[in-house]
């Protein structure tokens, strides 16, 4: 298996592969391997794999290490590929990157550790020590939602300079701390990649010199956020506006099916079966969608009137 060139900064769409599942704690394999090929016709330039639409702190090592070498065969250095490595030890963190440095990826992403409450210097310490030893790059990955701290500024000023250590993955929403991580990094590291999680952000963070984003409906329709983002960089503002508007109706039409903050990863598993792409199956102790909530969700996408990409159809 071949790996793919890591660019520096990394620029485009990287989707936040969903893991397809066949029941608990198995893989979908088949499921993978149209997933990776739907992704890739829709013109990404990347994929992140066991973040947290794939659901990698909800999957066993096993597994996530079998998922590791499996997209990084699949894929085959057409485009980078990153592997979640957060975890609440550091031994395990860096223990995944090392398997996903055989299995052929190209970096590793990590967000703080969570469970005990951490302190900055803490925080600093354990990112400069999986970056020290990290047979691959590290993108810090800033998920305060979820892991209950942030990397401040300061922080991050401390990070950046360290070698091995190449961007920044922002899933906070707070732009005002996105345009001072843009500034810091001009000032120090030209080639540090800034990209932003929410996808409803993505237009606004590319237009203001930010380098792309981990959208997680790029795993449904990826031509529209790659379509987004390309018209961000030639700042056609009027295909910005046109495509800003599609994506705000993904996000509102089908992550609020279910009701609750973690129905967006069933509401992803359950879209990608209404394309014929996966299973609904999701890794507990999320629960998959109801029949009724399919339904909607079919509903809903024939209603988006989105042309499929080719991989799509051909499957």
């Amino acid at each position: 298996m071949k790996s793919a060139q890591l660019p520096q900064p990394l620029r485009g769409v990287i989707p936040p592969l969903a893991t397809p599942l066949s029941e608990h704690d198995v893989l979908d394999v088949e499921g993978v391997d149209r997933l990776v090929e739907h992704v890739l016709a829709g013109g990404v330039h990347g994929l992140f794999v066991l973040g947290t639409t794939g659901e990698g702190p909800s999957l066993s090592y096993k597994l996530r290490q079998q998922l590791i070498e499996l997209v990084c065969e699949r894929v085959d250095g057409r485009v980078p590929v990153l592997v979640g490595v957060s975890d609440s030890s550091l031994a395990e963190a860096v223990q995944m990157a090392s398997i996903a440095a055989d299995s052929g990826a190209d970096a590793v992403v990590a967000a703080p550790p969570y469970y005990f409450p951490i302190g900055q210097d803490e925080l600093t310490d354990f990112c400069g020590r999986l970056a020290d030893d990290s047979p691959l790059p590290v993108f810090l990955y800033n998920m305060p939602s979820h892991v209950k701290v942030s990397f401040t500024i300061d922080t991050l000023a401390q990070l950046i300079e360290h070698s091995n250590i190449v961007g920044l993955k922002d899933s906070s929403g707070q732009m005002v701390y996105f345009h001072e991580a843009l500034q810091l990094a001009a000032d120090v590291r030209p080639d540090f990649s800034l990209l932003v999680g929410p996808e409803q952000l993505l237009a606004e963070t590319v237009l203001s010199g930010g380098h792309g984003g981990v959208s997680g409906g790029a795993n449904l329709f990826p031509q529209v956020y790659v379509g987004l983002y390309e018209a961000a960089v030639r700042q056609d503002l009027e295909q910005v506006h046109k495509l800003q508007a599609q994506v705000m109706r993904i996000t509102t039409s089908l992550y609020t099916v279910g009701g609750y903050g973690g129905a967006i990863i069933p509401a992803v598993k359950g879209a990608l079966a209404c394309l014929g792409l996966c299973q609904p199956v999701v890794a507990d102790p999320l629960r998959p969608c109801t029949a009724g909530e399919l339904d909607l969700i079919r509903q809903r996408m024939e209603e988006l009137d989105i042309e499929p990409t080719r991989a799509s159809v051909d499957s």
